[in-house]
């Protein structure tokens, strides 16, 4: 080749690095060979992962915390099908994330051959953009377009199919694209009033704060907005920490779909204020069961349909613009009886923070881990039943200080993004909270953890049992079916791998566990024995939850 000429390959390699991508997580293949030698001579870092479902989580999670696309790699047939799960998970929870997948040569692909799929179309419904390289000359067009679909709002998954006979094909470079990202328009001058207006007219106003919050870095002006209007502040699951659990004004977290003490404030309030707020964080029929309550969104773009969710006013545009101008024009709702679940909700939360009882309730290991933690360590949550009390009772003082997967809610998930988030943040303690069946789905990521030398906590909540699953079952039938597994000894397993194992003994002893993991240097596993007959406990209990607010409505 001369001076100015490359393959396809080396040419998507100098398309990444100016698109700035620090990582690529995936396998390699023999349909990807050519852009992992290209990637010989990058400054990129390959993470070769053990499983390609894990490579996926881990530019899901990079792409959450960063803001950034994470990429993922696998190469044609199972091994692209095995990044599936964690892309749905990526295009769901509005993380940015490209996946590529070498291909079979375009001279198979019109008949049937060795592990060809059509990834195109397999890929279409989980992504905003999927598509095939068919010539090398527009590699660059491509990979700015996947950029820029995986990061406009609303950010997700875009997918690139990438034959191998097109990879080895020689052309004169190209000059990578510009990388452009838009600016978000903001929101009309009369739909700020409209608002304005409603806030006045309103007794009792409440705030929903979603995902969208975080993304737009607008923390700050949700905190002074909230503060202005005197409005009490609850968040979704993928929302914490976008107002301090701590401040007076926050209310604790929506997202289950039983009546907790947040719901009450909902119920009383006379005008709900979503910001940021997706649907596939909390259906609106849980908290909007009569489709009657008034409704603002405030949204970068226009609202979803939905029966239950039919807002009054809508301001749509940058959300960090426009909670900005509402802040300077709110006036405080002096009245506002709704703050005053702050102190209930506050005081349940710390009920178990000194309970001794073996197996661990879940209340404590929640307490013990808040503790041990400072605010700006990083929590990532799997799902199970763990992520249902997570997600209730973790008290998060930061934004994406504790990461919980809510729109796909894929298993699997925390050890991977715990990875992910050990490598975006690499000064911060970085835990990884897990049921021992999640645990599973993508354990063998320890030896990927071990390998790039991370200092990462697993804590395993072990109930040898599809614990979330049992949940439902004991509430909707009375009795369990088929949930019971058995497991390995979690110890031995964790030091199979050369890794740091623990067993929780006593309820006294975690918080020191906890401690000596986390200063441990490597992957520590912590196998901690739960009580999951609160889960139960819980269900019954809210059944009968009265409102602390009662006398005090609007």
């Amino acid at each position: 080749m001369s001076k100015n000429t490359l393959n396809a390959a080396q040419q998507m390699v100098k398309c990444l690095e100016h698109e700035g991508v620090e990582y690529i997580f995936g396998i390699p293949g023999e349909e990807n060979i050519g852009i992992m030698d290209a990637l010989l001579s990058s400054k990129i870092k390959f993470i070769t992962t053990r499983h390609e479902q894990g490579a996926a989580f881990m530019a899901d999670v990079y792409g959450r915390l960063t803001g950034r696309a994470g990429v993922c790699m696998s190469t044609l047939g199972p091994g692209a099908t095995n990044l599936v799960t964690g892309v749905a998970d990526a295009n769901m929870d509005r993380a940015p994330i490209v996946a590529i997948a070498g291909q079979g040569a375009t001279t198979r692909l019109h008949k049937e051959s060795h592990q060809i799929l059509d990834l195109v179309n397999l890929f279409d419904p989980i992504t905003k953009y999927s598509v095939q390289i068919l010539e090398p000359e527009i590699v660059p067009e491509v990979v700015r377009k996947a950029f820029k679909n995986a990061q406009a709002e609303k950010p997700g998954a875009a997918f690139i199919d990438f034959p191998e006979n097109v990879a080895d094909m020689e052309h004169e470079y190209i000059e990578p694209l510009k990388v452009q990202s838009p600016q978000h328009p903001v929101a009309p001058l009369g739909s700020a009033k409209r608002v304005l207006k409603a806030l006045s007219e309103a007794k009792n106003p409440v705030i929903i704060a979603g995902n969208g919050v975080i993304r737009f870095d607008a923390c700050d002006e949700l905190l002074a907005f909230a503060e202005a209007a005197n409005a009490p502040v609850a968040t979704s699951f993928m929302a914490k920490g976008a107002i301090p659990s701590s401040h007076p004004l926050s209310i604790g977290t929506v997202g289950m779909k039983a009546h907790d003490l947040v719901a009450f404030g909902i119920e009383e309030s006379d005008l709900v204020i979503c910001i940021g707020l997706d649907m596939v964080e909390y259906t609106p029929s849980f908290w909007n069961p009569n489709a009657d309550i008034r409704i603002v969104s405030i949204d970068a773009s226009p609202a979803e349909v939905d029966t239950h969710f039919i807002p009054d006013i809508g301001m749509v545009g940058d959300i960090k613009d426009s909670l900005s101008r509402l802040a300077k024009r709110a006036n405080a709702h002096t009245d506002n009886t709704i703050t005053d679940l702050h102190h209930s909700i506050k005081a349940e939360l710390c009920a178990h923070a000194d309970d001794t009882g073996f197996p661990v309730k879940p209340q404590k290991i929640i307490c013990d881990l808040r503790k041990v933690m400072e605010p700006e360590d990083i929590v990532i949550s799997d799902v199970g039943a763990h992520k249902m009390w997570m997600a209730r009772m973790f008290q998060a003082e930061r934004p994406n200080t504790c990461i919980i997967s809510n729109g796909f809610a894929s298993m699997g998930i925390a050890l991977p993004g715990a990875i992910a988030a050990k490598l975006v943040y690499p000064e911060r303690n970085i835990l990884a909270v897990a049921g021992d069946s999640g645990f599973m789905m993508n354990n063998q990521e320890i030896e990927t953890a071990l390998r790039l030398k991370l200092n990462i906590t697993i804590i395993i909540f072990n109930d040898n049992k599809y614990g979330l699953i049992e949940w439902h079952q004991m509430r909707e039938y009375g009795r369990s079916s088929h949930i019971d597994v058995t497991n390995p000894d979690f110890v031995k397993f964790a030091e199979s791998f050369g890794a740091k194992g623990y067993y929780v003994k006593r309820a006294e002893d975690l918080q020191d566990v906890l401690k000596t993991a986390m200063n441990d240097g490597t992957v520590s596993i912590i196998d901690c024995p739960v009580d999951y007959s609160e889960n139960m406990k819980l269900t019954a209990r809210l059944k009968t939850l009265e409102s602390p607010l009662e006398g005090k409505s609007k």
